[in-house]
């Protein structure tokens, strides 16, 4: 099928109804310009858009936060050794403190003097896309996004899992700006989006103490923000016994007594459990009726996402060490998750998140994106159906200061994002918050 107008995006037909690519297509023609954002960008030679740089800055800042709160740990794998499993934790508030703060965003430069925006980005990530794709991606064309993910995913023979599908997702995400800022619209348009008005997030409690009092406090004053879905990070596992299991009960129960039956309650457990353990835990506390509980198991344990979820009447969640549709089929027609959590920052960027979010349809699993960050999560959930993608994550103490730098930064208002109104994800960095940059270099 041809394209109307001239515009430089071809619509592409998926295997087993995947649609991402043609929403793309249909969202980005519905907003040609006639005389505004993509022509004044057109490359000198009236050509393709091409990419002519990659670069890292590196930005540093200073912040102010509370001492000695909002430190508590949740389980980790290591916690079977006594000597790496922290002692129990209690707020000790100390007044205020200046924090340090660095974030690194990626700047992706093209032939048309447009440049798109993206981060913050892990250093280790950066590394990578310096080293590896940089190179590989200067001279191609910014607005061919199958082609270049597609590209960018056979040029390593590790691409498939960890850092280097983490950078293809941090230079698709780049590019996602790219294209939005080409077209002048925001990146949920050119997916096929709005789908609804604002994003509903869930509170997500990591760092919270676990002290009874602390937990009846904080989830209330959740509550009285209009969060009607919590996520309490478990701190024990099989290494901290009878004791620690106990106190992992007590948690749910607290929060179910204080909170009434009309907030949902979701559980994570970090891969610091195992299946025996997450199966007494679960039938402990199947009665307060969990909306989930989230790595119980490490990821590569199929089988074991697999019984617990057959075994307990709590839904079971995974999916940000989920790397693209491929591992997410095999868990999902396995029978393994009740809620994929694939990370748009991890599996792929937003590209493959659609793909992913396609094939989750197909087995009627919703997917709710880890809340690793948000712009890219954000902007597929706006553009997709709410059945499919009902909610994102927020992550109440990291999202305080992770977007220190970014002049308006996503913060919820009655536990709903308000959908971005300006050309690719809206990041814009604030001068007056940025002490020095540092440029970084292969």
């Amino acid at each position: 099928m041809k394209n109307k107008g001239d515009l430089p995006i071809s619509r592409r037909n998926l295997l087993s109804g995947m649609m991402a690519s043609a929403l793309m297509t249909t969202g980005a023609a519905a907003f040609a310009p006639s005389a505004g954002a993509a022509e004044q960008y057109r490359d000198a030679n009236n050509g393709p858009l091409k990419i002519t740089d990659l670069e890292f800055v590196e930005l540093r800042g200073q912040y102010e936060t509370e001492a000695g709160v909002d430190r508590q740990q949740q389980v980790n794998p290591l916690d079977i050794y006594d000597d790496l499993r922290p002692s129990p934790y209690q707020d000790k508030a100390a007044g205020n403190k200046q924090v340090d703060a660095t974030a690194i965003y990626l700047k992706v430069h093209t032939s048309g003097g447009l440049d798109g925006l993206y981060g913050p980005i892990d250093r280790e990530i950066a590394v990578i896309i310096l080293e590896d794709l940089r190179s590989f991606l200067i001279g191609k064309d910014a607005l061919a996004q199958e082609k270049l993910w597609d590209e960018m995913y056979r040029s390593n023979r590790h691409s498939r899992a960890g850092y280097f599908l983490m950078a293809i997702s941090a230079v698709d995400n780049a590019l996602w700006d790219v294209r939005g800022r080409y077209f002048g619209v925001p990146v949920y348009r050119l997916l096929g989006g709005p789908t609804r008005s604002s994003v509903e997030v869930y509170a997500s409690c990591l760092g919270f103490s676990l002290e009874p009092e602390a937990v009846r406090k904080r989830c209330l004053s959740l509550k009285a923000e209009s969060y009607r879905n919590q996520k309490w990070f478990m701190a024990y596992g099989p290494g901290s016994g009878p004791e620690g299991m106990r106190k992992n009960v007590e948690l749910v129960q607290i929060l179910r007594e204080t909170l009434g039956d009309d907030t949902e309650l979701m559980f994570d457990a970090y891969s610091g459990w195992d299946l025996t353990y997450a199966l007494e835990w679960a039938h402990q506390v199947e009665k307060y009726r969990p909306r989930w509980i989230e790595e119980a198991a490490h990821p590569e344990k199929l089988e074991s996402f697999v019984t617990l979820r057959r075994s307990t009447t709590i839904p079971v969640a995974a999916g940000e060490h989920i790397y693209g549709r491929w591992e997410v089929e095999r868990y999902l027609e396995a029978g393994a998750l009740s809620v994929l959590q694939t990370d748009p920052e991890w599996c792929g960027g937003v590209s493959e998140l659609l793909k992913i979010g396609a094939v989750a349809s197909v087995h009627d699993v919703p997917v709710i994106p880890h809340g690793h960050s948000i712009h890219a999560a954000l902007h597929v959930i706006a553009s997709q159906s709410p059945m499919t993608f009902p909610l994102a994550e927020y992550l109440i103490i990291k999202m305080r200061h992770y977007y220190h730098f970014e002049k308006n930064p996503p913060v919820p208002v009655n536990a709903h994002l308000a959908l971005p109104t300006g050309p690719g994800f809206g990041i814009e960095l604030d001068p007056a918050k940025i002490l020095s940059t540092t440029v970084l270099h292969a």
